[in-house]
């Protein structure tokens, strides 16, 4: 489908705040609801009208918007129905596979446990485009609070499967950091090596780095990357398994300065 304008912006410290808006029907979607007082000065900036929150997961700079926002324009709330009892004001709840419709838009339900375990993401096939909240980020992928590491796993490699254009829209502004990271476990790859230059650029003239592409992160990744013989020689995990190589990496970048 076209008419759809993506609007995003950085709110609280880094935040990436989504609007969604169609032109024809009118109709406003934010993924996420992190800072009510910055979405509603971007909406009337616009002229627009919040019709709806797509959510992804309970974290409070995820939904300590909703309430307000939904006082002010009525918006309808979606969430993860594992989580529902935590997200105030939801209305509509959404499970992994399941499909929905917003503004005519098929919206695919990606179950993402991990992060936190009722976790989703939104996949809308026609725009091309994925909300994957706090689950995979560019050149990195979320910590695992609630889940166990081979859940967190299956979450970020599902991603894989989706069409290599599909445009990656997440959670937070982490690539800068994510991209030291990466190059410490994969520092011949040229891709990535270019990929952090761009990084680089884009942040030293205060732009965002996002939205990445499903293809540019399989091929930049590391938490993508599992099968790569340079990240699995560095880590000395060259006989390992994916998941294994996925834990170690996720655990080295817990710690990574």
């Amino acid at each position: 489908m076209t008419g759809l304008t993506f609007h995003q912006f950085i709110c609280r410290s880094d935040n990436y705040g989504l609007l969604l808006h169609d032109h024809k029907s009118g109709a406003t979607a934010a993924i996420d609801a992190p800072d009510a007082a910055e979405i509603e000065r971007q909406l009337d900036a616009r002229g627009w009208k919040l019709t709806h929150i797509l959510t992804t997961h309970h974290h409070g700079d995820h939904v300590e918007g909703n309430l307000p926002l939904k006082q002010r324009y009525g918006c309808n709330i979606t969430g993860p129905k594992d989580e529902a009892a935590k997200i105030l004001g939801i209305d509509q709840v959404v499970s992994g596979g399941d499909r929905f419709s917003w503004d005519g838009r098929e919206v695919l339900v990606m179950d993402c446990p991990g992060h936190t375990l009722g976790h989703v993401a939104y996949y809308m096939p026609a725009e091309e485009a994925v909300f994957a909240g706090d689950t995979l980020f560019s050149l990195g992928c979320g910590r695992v609070f609630e889940g166990a590491m081979e859940q967190m796993h299956r979450s970020v490699t599902q991603f894989a499967l989706l069409p290599p254009t599909t445009q990656l829209f997440c959670g937070h502004e982490y690539t800068q950091s994510n991209a030291r990271f990466a190059l410490s476990v994969e520092p011949g790859n040229t891709d990535l090596v270019n990929r952090v230059a761009e990084v680089d650029r884009l942040r030293a003239e205060t732009k965002m780095t996002c939205p990445s592409t499903i293809g540019i992160e399989k091929a930049t990744n590391p938490f993508l990357r599992t099968g790569s013989a340079e990240i699995r020689k560095v880590l000395g995990m060259e006989h390992a398994n994916d998941m294994e190589v996925f834990a170690e990496l996720r655990e080295r970048k817990n710690s990574f300065k």
